[in-house]
């Protein structure tokens, strides 16, 4: 048995078996622990410092002990912990995104997804470049500024030149005063030089689910395709590094394995990351597993019930402090609201999981990936979160700006980023409200970015932002970032 090495570019070394098995019986044998626990806490919480918070990151073993822990009041503290240390780094913003769907072909197997190659009940589809075309217009239309693009793995179908061309046909559309600033990208695992182009192309994060880091089950559970290698699946971020995309996202699929070796292995690519490339995950991710087309996920006999959900997420913040986790519409809206104040900080807002789904009036369901349990409008979105005190944010500008990798951990995990991100976020949510909001929402909105305005701590920012607010209520000059 080969023993744990998160430096190695070997995933059997950094995400190795033996050791999350005794991270398991480390925890469950310190779960009552309450002085290692109150220690673990202690390390955890943000601390203030002359250049703003400092949190200190847990290692898989310490956040481990805190998933086990199920003393009510250690759970409350967790939870308390996780949400001072989102505000400390992302303050009350909560990003905004939608994905899209571009093509259902798959050659793999998969038994979660409906997907798979052998489900002949699901229509297959793949949208032309006018089709990308009306989506995003689509999209636009809602108000989308950040989106998240899927597609199924099929060499013949969906290569990566098709990916590329469906990029370069997203930022092309410029239609009213709409225009998608960031596309992120979640396909699957491919060559070095395939990710050397989606850099070269623009893109914001590459996104990719592991499913399940228990080696024997993701073979089982992925029997057939090319995505039956777990190990250059697991590989795939060291290799899109390599290829010059700083910014990845991980995620697994709650509901496929155990949650704690789920919990542990997860965290464990994050301390790879950060080890051999100085930088961690950009984005995690907390899908649970859902119903879709040909798949019932009551045969799959580790579900997670809400309050474990929750729990997870909350322990991701204290382990992986600076990351930004994303909760999508495969959650209802009173999961979505209960976990935004346990460390999550980007949600999808009117998504539709079909291939072509926004053009459309109606909401097709033929061609779901899976079930949305958050239906709402992007605008019923928008409002409900100012409601409960967050700023909806649709800010990109660390992107454009060059502010990603490293550059963006150094500012965020000294605590600084909030001066970029504050701003940007009341400027971007005013876009938002005087070109797609309701009135209703704009009353709220408005109101909410007075309030804000005056949070900023410096004069001079706070007058910039003021300016650059009034600009666009008063024109129609978009894009003013810092």
């Amino acid at each position: 048995m080969s023993v744990y090495n998160p430096k190695s570019l070997k995933a059997e070394e950094f995400i190795n078996d033996g050791e999350i098995r005794e991270t398991l019986k480390y925890a469950e044998e310190n779960k009552n622990n309450l002085p290692l626990i109150r220690e673990i806490l202690e390390k955890a919480r943000p601390k203030n410092t002359p250049t703003g918070a400092h949190c200190t990151a847990l290692t898989h073993r310490e956040a481990s002990v805190l998933l086990a822990c199920e003393i009510p009041e250690v759970v409350e503290e967790i939870f308390k912990i996780a949400e001072e240390i989102k505000l400390a780094y992302y303050g009350n913003r909560i990003v905004i995104f939608a994905p899209l769907y571009l093509s259902n072909y798959c050659v793999n197997g998969c038994t979660y997804c409906p997907y798979h190659l052998k489900n002949k009940t699901i229509p297959r589809k793949k949208l032309t470049q006018e089709e990308v075309k009306a989506e995003v217009i689509a999209l636009q239309d809602m108000g989308h500024k950040r989106l998240a693009i899927e597609a199924g793995e099929d060499p013949v179908n969906n290569p990566i030149e098709y990916i590329l061309e469906c990029i370069n046909t997203i930022y092309s559309v410029k239609h009213k005063n709409g225009a998608i600033r960031r596309v992120n990208v979640n396909i699957a695992a491919t060559t070095v030089e395939n990710y050397r182009k989606l850099k070269e192309a623009g893109i914001g994060t590459y996104i990719l689910f592991q499913e399940t880091y228990h080696k024997e089950s993701y073979l089982a559970l992925h029997p057939t395709g090319p995505k039956h290698d777990y190990d250059y699946h697991t590989e795939a971020m060291d290799r899109a590094m390599e290829g010059g995309i700083d910014d990845v996202g991980l995620g697994v699929l709650f509901g496929l394995e155990m949650y704690k070796y789920e919990f542990a292995g997860l965290l464990m690519h994050a301390e790879h990351l950060e080890a051999v490339h100085g930088v961690g995950p950009h984005t995690i991710s907390v899908p649970r597993l859902k119903r879709a087309s040909d798949i019932d996920p009551d045969q799959f006999d580790n579900g997670i019930d809400d309050d474990t959900f929750a729990k997870i997420t909350a322990c991701i913040r204290l382990a992986v402090p600076y990351t930004g986790i994303i909760i999508s519409t495969r959650e209802s809206e009173e999961v979505r609201g209960k976990l935004l104040n346990m460390g999550v900080s980007q949600v999808s807002g009117g998504s539709r999981t079909s291939v072509g789904g926004y053009a459309e009036e109606e909401r097709p369901h033929d061609t779901e990936q899976f079930d949305v349990s958050d239906q709402r409008t992007l605008d019923e979105v928008v409002r409900w979160l100012m409601e409960y005190g967050h700023i909806p944010s649709f800010c990109t500008a660390c992107y454009r700006e060059g502010r990603t990798g490293d550059r963006f951990m150094s500012l965020c995990k000294a605590g600084q980023i909030l001066n970029c991100c504050h701003p940007n976020a009341l400027m971007t949510l005013t876009e938002y409200l005087v070109d797609y909001a309701s009135n209703e929402t704009k009353i709220k909105g408005f109101e909410v970015i007075e309030r804000e305005l005056e949070r900023i701590p410096s004069d001079k920012v706070r007058e910039i932002a003021r300016k650059n607010i009034d600009e666009i209520k008063n024109s129609n000059s978009r894009d003013f970032r810092f």
